[in-house]
């Protein structure tokens, strides 16, 4: 596999990051403690790389019309400056990848694919933009994204950005992007996140990429900012119940199983779609999934955590398999999530979780394990 490196490797390298590989690209795993990472994010802010991301701009009088087909969501009925969340699924129902596109003017929308998926995805669109009015563009080898995440990323953008821009960034809402100047640069800043708490991604040319992280890290010394690595978005994301493509999403499941049945617009959207009849007999039979088994919360009883791929257990017999599982740093107890049988799927449901050869309890619970107060 090709080991690629965003702009900002050097910059990692320097803060002396331990490195992993993230969807063929060297990504910051922590750069010292994953859990004093996890902790500033919850508690003032981290600075995340996020440039491994795609970026597919979709652009011309049909493009609307062109993503409401590509695409599970209507995305003609997003408003200019706002995002939403979305899915590209196979003919079959499978998830291909989960992204979120944002409108960027009438006939102009951007695309964020995930890491690994990012090549697929741009090929993808490009071959269903055949006998429509658009033009689509992979530019993810030029663009680098930066996050800032966690309580006190609005006061360390306002260091930033001009003061007559101030009320720009206080007033953007969550799912939705706006221009900004940063270090004299127009740049594209939004407001979505993947950790649970409140936050910004910056979006900005390679080039000037590494000035924008040293600047970001200058303004939030004040503030608690620390630069924090995937272990730490992984927790984070996790303590929030966000789905990771490969773990709780893939060409196997369906958006209804992984709970995500919402973001389908079966009603709300005239015409055909990719992968519409599948999902409507998905829906149809309650799960969309062949195993019969849909997307839980588990939260840990005891001490121990459950890991992906280990199996969930009800009266000793195998009722389902952990996706993604870790203790809580937030919480102080184990939290998992797993796909479990339909009818253990209800709150407060006793399960167990096999961890190697020992029972460990746990009980479904509400997602998301965790919450940020408003």
């Amino acid at each position: 596999m090709t080991e690629n490196h965003t702009a900002l490797y050097a910059e990692h390298e320097k803060l002396g990051a331990s490195f992993t590989d993230f969807g063929g690209w060297q990504m910051p795993l922590k750069y010292g403690s994953e859990l004093a990472e996890h902790h500033a994010v919850r508690q003032a802010a981290g600075l995340f790389d996020l440039s491994h991301m795609g970026e597919v701009w979709v652009e011309g009088p049909g493009a609307g019309a062109f993503l409401d087909y590509a695409l599970v969501g209507k995305l003609s009925a997003i408003a200019e400056g706002k995002a939403k969340y979305s899915l590209i699924c196979q003919e079959d129902g499978g998830i291909i990848d989960d992204l979120i596109v944002y409108r960027r003017g009438e006939d102009k929308f951007l695309v964020v694919p995930n890491a690994g998926n990012a090549p697929v995805v741009a090929e993808e669109l490009q071959q269903r933009a055949e006998g429509f009015d658009v033009t689509v563009t992979n530019a993810s080898a030029d663009i680098s994204l930066i996050a800032v995440q966690g309580p006190n990323a609005e006061a360390i953008l306002l260091t930033l950005v001009p003061e007559d821009e101030h009320e720009t960034v206080t007033g953007l809402k969550y799912y939705a992007a706006v221009e900004v100047t940063i270090n004299g640069e127009s740049l594209l800043l939004a407001r979505t996140g993947y950790t649970g708490e409140d936050g910004f991604e910056i979006f900005v040319a390679n080039g000037s990429a590494p000035a924008l992280w040293q600047a970001l890290l200058a303004a939030g010394e004040g503030h608690g900012l620390v630069p924090a690595g995937l272990a730490s978005r992984d927790s984070l994301r996790l303590e929030a119940g966000m789905p990771l493509y490969g773990n709780e999403l893939s060409r196997e499941g369906t958006p209804f199983a992984a709970g995500l049945g919402p973001v389908v617009a079966l009603k709300s959207k005239d015409g055909d779609f990719v992968g519409r009849s599948a999902l409507e007999a998905a829906k149809e039979n309650g799960v969309g999934t062949t195993s019969g088994r849909r997307l839980v919360g588990l939260k840990g009883l005891g001490r121990r955590a459950g890991r992906s791929h280990y199996n969930v257990l009800k009266d000793g017999v195998v009722v389902g398999e952990v996706t993604s599982g870790q203790p809580s740093p937030t919480l102080g107890y184990p939290v998992a999530l797993a796909y479990v049988d339909v009818a253990y799927t209800e709150p407060g449901t006793a399960l167990d979780i096999d961890l190697r050869g020992k029972a460990e309890p746990f009980e479904v619970v509400s997602l998301p394990f965790y919450k940020r107060e408003r």
